[in-house]
């Protein structure tokens, strides 16, 4: 299959080689240059504009930082993918996690359009990508998801088609919110082990064996041992997914106070320069407040 990959940060870098490995004829785009040399490499052909993407591909698949960023590269109205499309056929898969209200300006876009459009994000992150174990949380018309599953599937073997509409995004947040969740638990539970002198081996030893040890915890064991915040996923964009969640949960009449407060978590250490850091940052944030690190 011809299918076109715009936005080539971490995930969609991963996603691009995972196609270009399944043997799908791929085309590249990034707003800024340079991030797509390593995929031209591998077979890719750059694009100049998101609109090229159809002359290429029916199938294009967007997976960018934003609401904002996909609103521009799916509505603009001067090469706005929607826009630029002409023909029955196409499909704008959006795997990225941006807000419902977005998402359904552009699905009401590509439906005037006659462009089909799948809400499709994921979790996981460019390892569980390039390892071949990624979920994709799919939503939209069975027609629509049936024409690319196997498409899907090639990037990640583990596809749910979730239902019609937004349903996928709002399963996306929930997720979101449950790893952050468990990221500032178990920040404090080496937080509180510490400062009672357990080393963090034993302790980690015994949470990777426990009732709690989720896939989750037991993946994130291996940085903390070696106390590698190097980011998989930013506390900047765990920090913007929890804002849409409690966007999401506002429009529905929903209180998430815990979410509330690990969002403001979050934040402090976004503003105490630990945004790019992941999100295990939470952890030096309060190794900060105990003292044990320096500002």
């Amino acid at each position: 299959m011809n299918v076109s990959v715009l936005g080539l940060g971490q995930m969609g870098s991963a996603i691009a080689e995972r196609l270009i490995g399944a043997g799908h004829e791929v085309s590249v785009w990034n707003r800024s240059k340079g991030r797509a040399d390593g995929l031209v490499a591998l077979g890719a052909i750059e694009l100049d504009a998101p609109a090229e993407a159809w002359d290429r591909s029916e199938v294009c698949i967007t997976m960018v930082a934003d609401s904002r960023a996909l609103a521009d590269v799916a509505l603009a109205p001067d090469g706005g993918l929607v826009h630029a499309a002409s023909g029955k056929g196409r499909v704008l898969v959006d795997m990225s996690t941006v807000s419902v209200e977005v998402s359904r300006d552009v699905a009401a876009a590509a439906e005037a359009a006659g462009i089909g459009y799948l809400r499709a994000p994921v979790s996981g992150n460019p390892g569980v990508v390039r390892a071949g174990n990624l979920t994709v949380i799919a939503s939209g018309e069975d027609a629509v998801f049936s024409s690319v599953e196997g498409l899907l599937r090639d990037i990640g073997p583990h596809v749910f088609h979730s239902g019609e509409g937004d349903a996928a995004r709002i399963i996306k947040l929930a997720l979101n919110l449950m790893v952050a969740g468990t990221a500032e638990l178990l920040a404090e539970c080496v937080a509180l082990a510490e400062a009672h002198g357990v080393q963090r081996d034993r302790l980690l030893e015994v949470v990777g064996a426990s009732a709690v040890a989720s896939p989750l915890v037991k993946y994130k064991i291996g940085p903390l041992l070696a106390d590698d915040y190097t980011s998989t996923f930013s506390s900047r964009l765990m920090r913007k997914d929890l804002d849409l969640a409690l966007e999401a949960a506002a429009a529905g009449g929903v209180p998430l106070p815990v979410t509330g407060v690990v969002q403001q978590l979050l934040q402090a250490c976004i503003s105490t320069g630990l945004g790019e850091q992941d999100f295990m940052s939470l952890l030096v944030r309060l190794r900060r407040e105990a003292g044990q690190v320096p500002a």
